[in-house]
């Protein structure tokens, strides 16, 4: 298995990395990726870019150093009856939507309340995928939410960072691997870049697909083709064109 689309970087503009579009996308190539999403952090997060920063991003090149670029952003849930800081106008007409729990944004809560965010986010016809599931700062019922990403059509990640910088991530994150796998849950990987080193670099994440043989065909990053193929299905169940961001 070979992953090469990176569907979670961040540029300089969330506020804390520290990359421009341009260097994420140079050393994308530079890392075998054919493709990458930018999705910087929605306003809620500290230091993140306006609603406005969002509506221009029409404007980046659909390909910088030979590397197709996807325009999104993480969303922050900052309710958990799933309410997102970025308003419908603007999610939809972004090409990959992930939403994520930052303690930030959310003061961590129960197993229950965290779930209970999880499916309503994965409800919301404009996510993709939920960040980062796998934080046991936010702890969730797996099961339950692998199976309302199945039930919605969503994507549950497997964030490659969150070895790293969220301590005691990887055992929730294999459980994760695992239940996709047994249910035939699509899987999305980010390497969640906050410099553009960090771009295309998935360790972690093969480490654990390894360890239970997760199925290419669960796994979206392994083929720009699937990824062209799920925004197609996603324009016609969202019934008009995605490509070109609004502004307000």
């Amino acid at each position: 298995m070979k992953i090469i689309v990176d569907t979670h970087t961040h540029t300089i503009s969330s506020g804390h990395a520290y990359s421009t579009v341009q260097e994420l996308a140079r050393e994308a190539s530079n890392n075998g990726m054919k493709m990458i999403a930018i999705t910087d952090h929605a306003p809620a997060m500290k230091g993140a870019p306006c609603l406005f920063h969002f509506g221009n991003l029409r404007i980046i090149p659909e390909q910088i150093c030979g590397v197709r670029i996807l325009k999104g952003v993480e969303a922050n849930i900052i309710s958990y009856s799933g309410e997102l800081d970025m308003p419908d106008s603007y999610l939809k007409r972004l090409d990959f939507v992930i939403a994520s729990l930052h303690d930030v944004c959310i003061e961590p809560a129960t197993v229950e309340e965290h779930t209970k965010a999880l499916i309503s986010v994965l409800k919301n016809p404009y996510v993709d995928a939920v960040g980062h599931p796998g934080n046991p700062q936010f702890q969730v019922d797996i099961e339950k939410v692998v199976e309302t990403a199945k039930e919605y059509g969503k994507f549950i990640e497997i964030n490659n960072h969150s070895f790293s910088t969220r301590k005691g991530s990887e055992d929730n994150c294999r459980e994760f691997a695992r239940q996709c796998k047994e249910k035939g849950v699509k899987v999305v990987c980010g390497s969640d870049a906050h410099i553009s080193f960090e771009v295309g670099i998935f360790p972690k994440v093969y480490k654990i697909f390894d360890e239970i043989d997760m199925p290419e065909e669960l796994v979206l990053n392994t083929s720009v083709e699937k990824v062209d193929e799920y925004l197609r299905e996603k324009k016609k169940r969202l019934g008009f064109k995605i490509a070109g961001c609004c502004m307000p």
